[in-house]
């Protein structure tokens, strides 16, 4: 199968709007979760905040 230039353009003009849709669904996902996560700790108890290793590790950059 012989594929053109214009053909190949098309294709990837076509591709634009689902990675600017995915960019916009990965940013709710990522509020949603952290939304969870702050409703999680204003659940637990006052007092010194206890974290494993694993969670001083987990963000870096």
């Amino acid at each position: 199968m012989i594929v053109s230039p214009a053909d190949k353009m098309v294709r990837k003009l076509l591709l634009v709007p689902s990675v600017l849709l995915r960019r916009e669904t990965t940013k709710d996902a990522e509020l949603l979760m952290l939304r969870h996560e702050n409703a999680v700790l204003r659940r637990q108890p006052a007092g010194p905040v206890r974290s494993e290793p694993a969670d001083r590790r987990c963000h870096v950059g």
